[in-house]
């Protein structure tokens, strides 16, 4: 049973760091394309960043640049979202994903992914 949990969220005040987590179960980790995704209220789900099964590419939505690192740890079948400098627009419920297709370079669509969490809430406020 594959199984992606994040944690990592909470309510932080502008201009501060979250990192979050997400630790996969049931797949080999290490040949999946891993994502973030995150969903506001109100709007439809938002790709943020990516990274393949060798770490070699990642991807950013142009929001987060600078800001966001995504990063993984394949020894703890673990995925990575570092966030600085945080900002109200990034409140949302933020996804965690795993795409098994190998692609160059990573997806951006929710549809190429095969496996999500339930989400983990980040509030930021102004």
């Amino acid at each position: 049973q594959v199984q992606l949990v994040e944690s990592g969220g909470g309510l932080v005040q502008a201009g501060d760091s979250l990192r979050l987590s997400c630790v996969a179960s049931g797949l080999t980790f290490g040949l999946y394309t891993m994502g973030w995704f995150r969903q506001a209220v109100g709007k439809e789900r938002e790709f943020v960043a990516a990274i393949n099964w060798s770490g070699g590419s990642t991807g950013y939505v142009d929001s987060v640049k600078g800001r966001f690192t995504i990063s993984r740890d394949d020894a703890k079948n673990t995925v990575y979202l570092q966030m600085n400098n945080l900002r109200p627009e990034d409140t949302a419920v933020y996804y965690c994903a795993a795409d098994r297709t190998s692609r160059w370079p990573t997806s951006k669509r929710a549809s190429d992914y095969d496996y999500w969490g339930q989400g983990t809430q980040v509030t930021v406020s102004s």
